[in-house]
């Protein structure tokens, strides 16, 4: 669910001096970029979370830490990894200076070149049991859809990623309520990605467990976070602000707003079964009736589910509203700030960590590989969400940690990696 090259092999480019004349010594930028690799593997250990560890939509204060950990995972690691995804394209393209002329054509080259990469090997994984849960193969058309806005500013690409945040949200809605379900067939029998994985362009665009009319906007933040100059106090206070306001606004005025509206009740009293339900009624959550075999569903959707519109009010995960999207990108800029920070004031930390920043600088490889042992375990071990466990969640981290540690000693780049640092070479013949 990565993007996939470690941001430690791609160098940003060099800070413009400083504008006093004071000798002021800055944070190193590869502290910077080791800080980003850092909330990739926390990222990478959240999609763990997500796939195989306990699961429960509505956890308590008996559950332990595992279950808590699952639940924040759930919708926000995958927009952690979509915001980092834009990050890695800027670095690409040119971080704090956008590249132009031939450097320009050749950064676009490479960019489609990856994106023509994880198309296939995402498709391939969604030809799978895992089907549309597979992300890689939307960030193909995310990488696809961003190439006019590479030589933005960062301000020019915040703009954009409010408007999105809250215009997207609706429009999708409204255009999936247009869909049917003999269009939505007609149109994937004339998609050859539909027909080969399940999965094809309207999926990526519209209907599909990510799609690009709600996504797009945590790859447009991601871009403008590497414009940035993350070593600047003062860029760092404004997103330390920015980050828990973004948080509290979307998941605390989803929660007023299905309170004051009363659509709580309404998404509740929609679901047979389900009217008396306590949580579904305070929190506006919803919950299939088939949970206890493992369903979960949610009142809008990314795009699987049917359109509601007191959906566009709740924040659950992937419910693909306005506040859910504002929420988890409150939580990714928390999160990559945080841990940019501490890796920059906190050397120790960086020494300490060296096999967790390992896990980042290999994401593509053990998201891939991830999904393969799960697909190779016996039986349903870990599809449905309570036949997963902490131990199972845990087997996985340690063996990621501990392969990305051993081979990070003897290589710069994870296997997958590897593959997309050579296939992109290609785009050096670029004139």
């Amino acid at each position: 669910m990565t993007e996939i090259e470690s941001t430690k092999k791609a160098p940003a480019q060099p800070l413009p001096a400083p504008e006093s004349a004071t000798a002021t010594k800055r944070p190193s930028s590869t502290a910077r970029l080791v800080g980003v690799d850092l909330a990739r593997a926390v990222a990478v250990f959240g999609m763990f979370a997500v796939h195989v560890g306990p699961f429960n939509p509505f956890p308590t204060s008996g559950d332990g830490a595992g279950t808590w950990f699952v639940w924040l995972a759930s919708g926000r690691a995958s927009a952690l990894f979509a915001t980092l995804a834009g990050f890695s394209m800027v670095l690409i393209a040119g971080r704090l200076e956008p590249k132009t002329g031939l450097a320009g054509r050749q950064a676009k080259a490479r960019i489609v070149i990856r994106a023509a990469i994880l198309l296939v090997v995402g498709t391939a994984l969604a030809m799978t049991d895992f089907g549309g849960g597979v992300i890689i193969n939307y960030y193909a058309v995310y990488f696809l859809l961003a190439l006019p806005l590479l030589r933005l500013r960062a301000r020019t690409l915040a703009t954009i990623a409010v408007a999105l945040a809250v215009i997207a949200p609706q429009v999708a809605y409204c255009l999936r309520a247009l869909l049917s379900e003999s269009i939505v067939n007609t149109i994937d029998s004339y998609d050859p990605i539909a027909r080969l994985s399940g999965v094809g362009v309207l999926d990526f665009l519209l209907t599909g467990f990510y799609p690009a009319i709600t996504w797009m906007t945590f790859v447009v933040t991601g871009m403008a976070l590497g414009r940035l100059d993350l070593s600047s106090s003062a860029v760092r206070r404004r997103l330390a602000m920015v980050g828990p306001a973004l948080i509290a606004f979307g998941y605390g005025l989803s929660w007023l707003a299905l309170r004051w509206t009363g659509g709580a009740k309404e998404i509740a009293a929609g679901m047979p079964g389900m009217e008396d339900f306590d949580v579904l009624k305070d929190l506006g959550a919803m919950q299939d009736p088939g949970m206890a075999e493992g369903g979960f569903d949610l009142p809008v959707g990314s795009g699987l589910w049917g359109p509601d519109a007191w959906g566009l009010l709740a924040a659950e995960p992937h419910s693909g509203s306005t506040f859910d999207v504002v929420g988890c990108l409150g939580v990714a800029i928390t999160v990559i700030l945080c841990l940019t920070v501490a890796v920059d004031r906190l050397p120790v930390l960086r020494r300490l960590a060296a096999p967790v920043i390992a896990v980042g600088t290999m994401s593509l490889t053990l998201y891939v590989s991830h999904i393969l042992v799960i697909l190779a375990l016996p039986g349903e071990a870990v599809t449905p969400p309570q036949s997963a466990s902490f131990e199972l969640l845990l087997c996985f981290v340690v063996g990621a940690t501990l392969f990305a540690a051993i081979w990070s000693r003897f290589f710069h780049r994870g296997p997958l990696e590897y593959l997309l640092n050579t296939t992109t070479k290609l785009a050096n013949r670029v004139r």
